[in-house]
């Protein structure tokens, strides 16, 4: 009798804390027929991530008590027009130089969106591992078109100075503040290339951002820095946006530097609710002080309909403009320098 309550009392344990945890299985399946035309070659393709990147992730926290929280993150980009998955660095290079036999799309499994683990509480979050960097934020929040499809700022082309670690870093230690300081946000990150330290150590970085955001305004400033043997990386944008209610409006500033080429450029956008869709518009301009000085500007309008709270389509238009020897083409086109290219998507998104 007593072992049987025994057992009982450890399943009750085992039980209670179980409840105290939870994992979910979540993704985005997103898939594009995209259109680039240029004055060289014109290309039409079916892609991914038109409108949200296509993922396969894993997030779990756990109840530690005393207003103490444990969490992971583990999230894998996902090529789905061909099956394949997205690839990754580990040392913050280029692919090709951090894995010169490896290239995205024939490795296996790569948690290469985030691979995190956190502590979290009232002091706010401590996070360790692969992890979007602080200055990234801005373009993707500040953007209408977020980062993805062909409607994406040209602040985030070719042109951009941005470098390796523009999106993500690897081996980042991060300390976010935490969510009740009346609208005030904040983190910084540290992140380590894990190279031997002669001479400028590769791939080590260093990044912040600051802001508010309340009922309808929100603005945020961010700076990063990474060091590379060619030249350290610098970056620094401010962003912010007001909702209207009929209409959310948006800007960003941002400023690159890589060893000794400078890079600067805007972008402004609009977004407004239309029954179940929602109308996207941008205007955005990049040049740098290389040869020539090389300058885009980029027009993009686009229209998303939800059919479910999971799932919508979409289509955008945009059309680059080039000047100054720049030679940005849309969707795997190709032009020529001081030429313009055109582009459009369709696609469908679903999450789960």
């Amino acid at each position: 009798m007593k072992k049987t309550l025994l057992a009982i009392a450890v399943l009750a344990a085992s039980g209670a804390a179980f409840a105290q945890s939870s994992v979910t299985l979540f993704g985005v399946v997103d898939a594009t027929i995209a259109v680039g035309r240029g004055t060289d070659s014109n290309k039409t393709q079916l892609t991914n991530s038109g409108y949200n990147s296509s993922r396969l992730g894993f997030r779990g926290v756990e109840d530690l008590g005393g207003g103490l929280n444990a969490s992971f993150w583990l999230e894998a980009g996902v090529n789905n027009d061909d099956g394949t998955l997205a690839g990754s660095s580990s040392t913050n290079q280029a692919l090709a130089a951090d894995a010169p036999t490896v290239r995205s799309g024939t490795q296996g499994l790569t948690f290469n969106r985030r691979s995190t683990v956190s502590l979290g509480g009232g002091f706010g979050e401590v996070r360790l591992g692969r992890d979007y960097t602080p200055q990234f934020w801005n373009h993707t929040v500040y953007d209408a078109f977020g980062t993805n499809g062909v409607g994406t700022s040209v602040l985030a082309s070719s042109l951009n100075r941005g470098g390796p670690t523009f999106v993500r870093a690897s081996n980042s230690i991060g300390y976010f503040l935490p969510g009740n300081l009346g609208g005030f946000n904040g983190q910084v990150q540290v992140s380590l290339g894990e190279n031997a330290s002669t001479g400028t150590k590769d791939g080590n970085g260093f990044g912040l951002r600051f802001g508010y955001g309340a009922g309808p305004i929100a603005a945020n400033a961010a700076y990063s820095k990474t060091k590379y043997t060619a030249g350290d990386i610098t970056t620094a944008n401010i962003g912010a946006s007001y909702n209207f209610g009929v209409a959310k409006v948006m800007g960003l500033y941002d400023q690159d530097k890589n060893g000794t080429v400078t890079g600067k450029g805007f972008n402004v956008g609009v977004s407004a609710p239309v029954g179940a869709g929602e109308i996207r518009g941008a205007y955005s301009s990049y040049k740098t002080n290389a040869a020539g000085t090389p300058k885009a500007d980029k027009i993009a309008i686009g229209y998303v309909h939800n059919l479910s709270k999971r799932t919508a389509a979409y289509t955008t238009f945009a059309r680059v403009k080039n000047s100054g020897g720049a030679t940005q083409a849309l969707n795997g086109a190709t032009t020529r320098a001081n030429s313009s290219s055109n582009g459009f998507d369709f696609g469908i998104r679903h999450s789960f």
